[in-house]
């Protein structure tokens, strides 16, 4: 494609061959206003020559490896478990500021594998849960933009600050004049034009802007606080995530061992059953029953194997890891402590410290501040100036012109057509709306306060209950085999005892699994961790 000036060229050059007045017109035309061509595109040039570009980041990915074995059953049916720590006293959360740290970038890796050995399982590890929550919190995709979201609000207070700064403002101006051409004129000769090049240094500070400025700054302050705050908010749901897939973990790892136990069980009432009829005091139906036991035995170790390995890769992705390796839970299934508060002190707790209830504190605040900025719209604001400028022709030698001025300048828009009234109508409805949220919120906070703070109170119960039951069932299958082995009892009567037996493991497991989950469920509710 030609460009504009290789385009003027060769209509002179075509030019030249008209012989009519109206060719020698144009021509002339051309070579007048040549020299202002020239200068234009070199300050378009030069303009160009400024621009830069724009570097990516490059992403690290995140990788987990290690591995380790579960522990053992005599660990998760331990019947003193150890002294819990002492909570800590009531403070509310003070989140750290998102610059502390530095943030992982985030990635989005769109290859996908091709072949099975780039998704085969390659490692294993054994992870405590204080370790998985730290794992979530550095890897976790909603942190990380919450953290972002906190460095971009604070570049919003530097933008508001701008408007109450010295503002230094560069005009520059060519343009070129001349009287327009009259086609038919039969005396052309008397046009003639001039380029000019201008320029104005000007100085602006605002010193009245009936306080749209400084609540600007004011609104924009506020937003930090509720990014942070929704920082908390969300630190605290991954930690509930973690929680839940660690305790699902846990579960399926007991539940497997719990299924080993009954296994090897119904493998010696299978062995027990076959000495006897060798002994001429058994039955063909004793063993055809210590058969079907172990069978029924072999399945659920199947179904409990199979929900472990859904534990294991349900904790992999709320970790966001590399999905090749297997997690295994290091902490034993124990009590993970107390809780030192009545429900009263609890639901004070959570009304202090929930960041939800301090958001829509915020976003009050930051409306009365709209409010405030959509007030002055209709309001005088005055500004000081001062100018200095610059004029020169570059068609002739007449020598440059300055001048500056210096000044008080009003500004006031007496009608915009109800735009400030309406602006200002729009941010009182929006504090009537986030005082009906605070008191939504509010109710939600103390709902799940006494919810948690109620279920507390039943698990506790319970693992006392299945404690005492775990120990008759214990007794209870010790009797009945030595009854059947002394030929007063019979198979079905260990078989049931057994399953007892394999029941009750399973509801203590339960049972303090649930107790953990009720407390960390308080904890998260009221913002007070161990």
């Amino acid at each position: 494609m030609l460009t504009s000036i290789e385009s003027i060229h060769m209509s002179n050059n075509h030019d030249r061959t008209i012989p009519n007045p109206i060719g020698r017109v144009l021509l002339m035309k051309h070579r007048q206003t040549k020299v202002g061509l020239r200068t234009i595109c070199t300050i378009v040039v030069l303009s160009l020559g400024s621009l830069g570009q724009m570097e990516t980041a490059a992403a690290r990915s995140l990788d987990v490896a290690g591995g380790a074995q579960n522990g053992k059953l005599t660990t998760l049916i331990a019947q003193n478990p150890p002294t819990p720590p002492t909570p800590q006293p009531a403070a509310p959360p003070k989140p750290a500021p998102a610059s502390s740290a530095p943030i992982p970038n985030l990635i989005n890796n769109l290859n996908l594998p091709k072949t099975g050995n780039e998704v085969q399982i390659t490692g294993r590890r054994s992870i405590t849960l204080q370790e998985a929550i730290d794992i979530a919190f550095r890897n976790n995709r909603q942190i990380q933009a919450a953290r972002l979201t906190v460095d971009r609000s604070r570049t919003g207070i530097d933008q508001a600050r701008a408007a109450q700064a010295l503002q230094l403002q560069l005009l520059g101006n060519l343009q070129n004049q001349g009287s327009p051409l009259i086609i038919g004129d039969p005396n052309p000769s008397g046009t003639n034009s001039a380029s000019n090049v201008d320029g104005t240094l000007q100085a602006t500070y605002s010193i009245f802007s009936a306080g749209r400025n400084e609540s600007s700054v004011r609104a924009a302050e506020e937003q930090v606080q509720f990014d942070r705050l929704d920082l908390v908010r969300i630190e605290q749901l991954v930690r509930g995530q973690v929680l839940t897939a660690y305790y699902d973990l846990q579960a399926a790892d007991s539940s497997v061992i719990i299924n080993q136990a009954a296994v090897a069980d119904a493998t010696r009432s299978l062995t027990d059953a076959q000495l006897q009829e060798r002994a001429g005091v058994g039955t063909r139906f004793d063993i055809l029953t210590a058969q079907v036991q172990l069978a029924t035995a072999n399945q659920d170790l199947t179904n409990a194997q199979a929900q472990q390995q859904t534990a294991r890769k349900r904790i992999a992705q709320i970790l966001v890891v590399d999905n090749n390796t297997e997690f295994t839970a290091t902490d034993p299934v124990r009590e993970s402590g107390t809780w030192p508060y009545s429900l009263e002190d609890s639901v004070v707790l959570a009304f202090k410290n929930r960041p939800e209830l301090r958001q829509q504190i915020s976003l009050r605040r930051i409306s009365e501040q709209q409010q405030i900025i959509a007030a002055a719209g209709d309001s005088a604001q005055v500004n000081l100036f001062g100018r200095y400028g610059v004029n020169k022709s570059i068609s002739t030698s007449a020598p440059a012109q300055d001048n500056y001025s210096v000044g008080v300048q009003l500004s006031w828009s007496f009608l915009d057509g109800g735009a400030s009234g309406a602006g200002v109508n729009n941010q009182r409805i929006s504090q009537q709306i986030f005082e009906n949220q605070f008191t939504t919120t509010r109710n939600q906070v103390r709902f799940e306060v006494e919810q948690a703070f109620s279920t507390l109170g039943s698990n506790q119960k319970n693992i006392a209950t299945s404690t005492q039951a775990l120990r008759q069932a214990e007794e209870s299958l010790k009797l009945a085999r030595l009854r059947f082995q002394a030929g007063v009892g019979t198979q079905t009567d260990v078989i049931q005892a057994q399953t007892q037996l394999a029941r009750a493991r399973g509801n203590r497991i339960t049972a303090i699994i649930n107790y953990n989950r009720s407390l960390s469920d308080l904890r998260t509710a009221t913002l007070v961790l161990q």
